[in-house]
């Protein structure tokens, strides 16, 4: 009976409070709901459209913080169009569609060609180097490697890269073609600017994997692969020029012909390699070039 008593009396004291809170929440949520309703920002169906055509990896390669920001940025100008590397042309086809824009043609996927094919074997070191692992770092050393212009092999662009799509193999950095996508985080990493986003017009393309600005004789000496700066590829084909004692591909116009396969089987060291998905390995180093076909 006490117990009783107390329990009414609990009650009859607290069902005031009770109702007094549920009165004041339900106010409080009324007023955040009308706030929400009149403070809401109207969001541009184009941004939201946008956004949803992009591939969604907030990779940075458009210059802007993620897919969110750029979608905001290209409606509000459309000369920004094109800026997706991983989205690539279907993308930029998608969003060009969404803003009722036509697309100038074009727009083959920009991907990472390395500057270099000098494994460990094929390169002369000075010394052991023991510093901190990282390129920048023994970048700043002196003479940690004969060629001042080769891969370092410690492995910024591998960390700098979000979808696993390089490694450092026998001491190269080496692009994985099928994670790769175009975000150009490694082409920014390198210290030594070896790495360059290039149009893939072709599934493989062809490239001079070396950077040495060092003279014929000097690279010999450093590397077993590297661009002697000869110009056998730029007598051969058109598309190859020779300066600075190194050997260049214009990338823009590539297309595999007779003439740009015979200055690839000329080269004299073998720096005329293919990079792209199911590439064909390069030619070993040491191994000569072929001999001119016969004429009939």
């Amino acid at each position: 009976m006490i117990l009783a008593s107390i329990v009414f009396e609990i009650f009859n004291n607290a069902w005031p409070a009770a109702l007094l809170a549920l009165g004041l929440g339900s106010l409080f949520a009324l007023i955040l709901l009308i706030a929400s309703i009149k403070l809401r920002v109207e969001v541009d169906p184009k941004i939201e459209a946008v956004h949803a055509a992009l591939p969604g990896v907030d990779c940075g390669a458009c210059g802007f913080a993620g897919c969110g920001a750029y979608a905001k940025a290209v409606v509000g100008d459309p000369e920004l169009l094109g800026k997706c590397a991983p989205g690539g042309s279907d993308t930029n086809d998608a969003i060009a569609e969404i803003l009722n824009l036509q697309m100038s043609g074009g727009g083959a996927p920009l991907r990472p060609i390395v500057h270099c094919r000098g494994e460990k074997d094929d390169r002369v070191f000075y010394a052991t180097y023991d510093g901190i692992p990282s390129c920048t770092t023994a970048n700043a050393v002196p003479n940690v490697q004969a060629c001042n212009f080769g891969c370092l092999g410690y492995g910024d662009c591998v960390r700098s890269c979000k979808f696993d799509a390089l490694h450092v193999v026998d001491g190269l950095a080496t692009v994985d073609y099928e994670k790769c996508t175009g975000c150009a985080a490694c082409a920014k990493t390198c210290p030594r600017f070896l790495i360059e986003m290039v149009p893939f017009t072709q599934e493989i393309m062809m490239t001079v994997a070396c950077n040495s600005k060092e003279n014929g004789k000097n690279t010999r000496a450093f590397c077993k692969v590297g661009c002697i700066g000869c110009g056998m590829c730029s007598r051969n084909s058109e598309l190859f020029t020779t300066d600075d004692n190194l050997a260049h591909l214009d990338f823009e116009k590539y297309e595999l012909t007779d003439e740009t396969q015979v200055a690839m089987d000329k080269c004299p060291t073998g720096n005329i390699v293919f990079r792209g998905k199911n590439a064909p390995a390069p030619r070993p180093a040491g191994q000569k070039p072929k001999p001119a076909a016969k004429k009939e």
